[in-house]
């Protein structure tokens, strides 16, 4: 085995890592792809003999590409759902989904700076020492900290914890579609939290919108009752989601947020150009 083949061995045994903390930091899965792909290059062209941990050196390598990859952004927009059938995740998408990560918390996760972002997925979700992430953003090992814990404090008052029974979360998504189609007004109230918030993204074409309160988030339900014809169950980001389909086409992916029996947030994508790249394949398993 030559040089070349044994480096591009070691990297791949790391790629799923990798890819993990690439999506937490940009929410989307094309643009995790290609800054693991460029933290490939960037090993294939450094010296990394005296490297102990090379997990670690990756890690803080795709962290710094992610950084400039949001730093370079024009636009805030819904994080890439991973969609899986109802019977449960696929193998691979475990590691993209582990530490509970929803669409609710990567939305959340979309509205920190940069460097707050960085600070928080790396130490609170992969465990990495601020003495590393200090680098990475040009900051003190005890400014790096406190980028972490201003993250933390908006995550958690900003990211509900959903409950854990996924046939619980079901059934609160069921009788939401059924009470869409019925146009029951009260009965959607019922099922929405007081406070509940829905984002939408319909692309370039179409920007998305921000809606809270039961009142008016029932109001648009009722509107939206024929996607509830057309809709199929599907776990997003490993909750109680929806596809909604026509001739075989996605119009519009939910994601459901459900605290104390009742949905606290929905995030609907809607945006044509990233609907067409899903595999909705998943959902016929």
């Amino acid at each position: 085995m030559d040089e070349n083949e044994f480096l591009a061995r070691r990297f791949e045994a790391h790629r799923t890592h990798l890819r993990a903390v690439a999506y937490r930091m940009l929410g989307s899965l094309s643009e995790a792809d290609d800054a693991v792909q460029e933290a490939w290059f960037k090993l294939h062209r450094s010296d990394t003999r005296e490297v102990e941990n090379l997990a670690g050196w990756l890690t803080t390598v795709v962290g710094r590409v992610c950084l400039d990859m949001l730093r370079s952004r024009a636009a805030v927009r819904l994080p890439d759902p991973i969609i899986s059938g109802v019977d449960g995740v696929d193998p691979e998408q475990e590691a993209l989904l582990a530490d509970s990560v929803g669409l609710a918390l990567l939305v959340v996760l979309e509205s920190l700076a940069p460097a707050e972002r960085l600070a928080f997925v790396l130490h609170d979700l992969f465990a990495v020492p601020f003495e590393e992430i200090a680098p990475v953003v040009g900051r003190t090992p005890a400014a790096a900290r406190q980028l972490a814990s201003r993250a933390r404090r908006r995550v958690h008052g900003a990211a509900p914890a959903p409950d854990p029974d996924i046939s619980k979360q079901r059934e609160v998504v069921d009788a939401l579609l059924a009470a869409a189609r019925d146009g029951d007004f009260d009965a959607l109230v019922a099922l929405l939290d007081p406070d509940i918030v829905v984002r939408s993204d319909g692309g370039t074409l179409r920007p998305g919108g921000l809606v809270r309160g039961a009142a008016a988030v029932a109001g648009g339900a009722i509107f939206a009752a024929q996607f509830a014809e057309v809709s199929r169950p599907a776990l997003v980001n490993g909750a109680a989601g929806v596809v909604a389909t026509a001739e075989g086409r996605p119009l519009s992916v939910m994601a459901f947020t459900i605290t104390n029996g009742r949905i606290a947030s929905i995030a609907i994508l809607n945006d044509p150009e990233r609907l067409d790249r899903l595999d909705l394949t998943v959902l016929d398993n």
